[in-house]
């Protein structure tokens, strides 16, 4: 088949794509051995200090190459058919409008997993392995892919097919109604997440009796905070990496802390991080994020239905016979630098949001407490001390340690 303007187009934005990333990557890793900012001098010793530059550099390396592969196979994908070959094995299969968007997008899925399992095996088993992080067994690890594939396919089939649907019966209003139904997907996700979904791949228990509950209560009391449900969940099952989060609205918001998190961080620490989350919650960041997040995908929609109906944007990745699924295909291709822009915008609002919730726990518990735990975190999940700013700038949601520490002793 000819090849199309179009064509060329996501030619160029996939390649120059990867050369940005590969430049923010080699800018960043000449910084690994970069001096240790005075503030945190005494995070890493220098045998410390080492293991976490040879742990930076080794996902730095392996990046190169997963995504080097990953670049490669869309490249020879788009230059050699792929899309028309499995378009073409769909339509043997089905000429139905809704199963055969499902066939495609399953083939398309199933590929990307046998593919990608390998890259994940080993940054799980050799390198997370290798620096003393990983605790998951090979069983985990399949069962968590198949339960998420599994997940992907009855929530994705059911998005998917009620999307086609809405642009059946509404024509060109198909991204009102469409958006309607992500943002209630949304919403619910936000609600339940932790409810229905968290259960499928941990165990959540609620904080037993104790000091260190009686210490987030008096200090959820204090700043006006209702929390009656406070979790544990078993995080050490896959790894050693500590985390604490924020979830839900009214009467379905919850606190959890990784079971890795109580055991790093002393009491006064753990309290710390808990009124950094509950910044979160009282400077209204997470109503912030989700409505972002519904004005973002209420434009990506509506920019989408003005394109869905060309025949050239189906043509642009190879599928001669122009279909809803081949053009959802070739629109996110053609749209991705405008996802990229709107990345950039999140994340500089999230890391602002995090220097927020910082001060926020500053004003209402102590700053000092916080800046020990996030010392702590950082030396045992080897994190990179002095990372570039144009990487920062492009990829990070919070800010480097190092200026959350300054912000905090300000």
């Amino acid at each position: 088949m000819e090849k199309t303007t179009l064509f060329y187009i996501i030619i160029i934005i996939l390649v120059v794509q990867y050369l940005i990333h590969q430049l923010l990557e080699y800018l960043n890793a000449k910084r690994f051995k970069s001096n240790v900012p005075a503030e945190l001098n005494d995070v890493f010793d220098d045998t410390e200090y080492q293991k976490s530059q040879q742990y930076k550099k080794a996902n730095y390396q392996f990046g190169l190459f997963s995504d080097g592969f990953s670049l490669l196979l869309t490249l020879c994908f788009l230059f050699f058919g792929g899309f028309e070959w499995i378009d073409t094995i769909t339509r043997s299969i089905t000429e139905s409008t809704i199963p055969m968007a499902l066939v495609f997008f399953g083939f398309i899925m199933l590929g990307s997993t046998i593919l990608g399992t390998p890259f994940s095996y080993y940054q799980t088993f050799v390198i997370e392995e290798q620096y003393g992080f990983n605790k998951t067994t090979k069983k985990l690890f399949f069962l968590d892919k198949i339960k998420g594939g599994l997940l992907s396919i009855v929530f994705g089939g059911v998005v998917l097919s009620l999307f086609i649907l809405f642009y059946q019966w509404t024509g060109a209003n198909f991204w009102i109604y469409t958006w309607i139904l992500i943002g209630s997907v949304i919403l619910f996700m936000n609600l339940f997440y932790s409810r229905l979904i968290v259960p499928l791949f941990n165990k959540q228990t609620p904080l037993s009796e104790g000091s260190l509950k009686t210490a987030i209560e008096r200090y959820a009391k204090n700043v006006g905070f209702e929390l009656k449900n406070i979790f544990v969940i078993d995080g050490s099952k896959r790894s050693t990496k500590a985390n604490a989060y924020f979830s839900g609205f009214g009467k379905e918001k919850r606190i959890t802390l990784f079971d890795t998190l109580i055991n790093d961080l002393n009491e006064e620490e753990i309290v710390a991080v808990l009124a950094h989350e509950v910044g979160h919650y009282k400077r209204k960041h997470i109503v912030v994020n989700l409505f972002v997040s519904l004005g973002l995908t209420g434009f990506t929609l509506f920019i989408l239905s003005l394109f869905i109906n060309n025949p050239d944007i189906s043509l642009a990745i190879g599928v001669s016979i122009p279909s809803f699924h081949a053009g959802l295909i070739g629109f996110a291709l053609l749209y991705s630098p405008i996802s990229e822009v709107t990345g950039l915008a999140m994340n500089y609002l999230s890391r602002k949001f995090e220097f927020q919730a910082d001060d926020y726990a500053k004003k209402t518990f102590a700053a000092m407490p916080l800046v020990s735990s996030l010392k702590k975190l950082s030396k045992n999940n080897l994190s990179n001390l002095t990372p570039h700013p144009a990487y920062v700038f492009v990829h990070y949601s919070h800010p480097p340690l190092v200026e959350r520490i300054r912000n905090l002793k300000a």
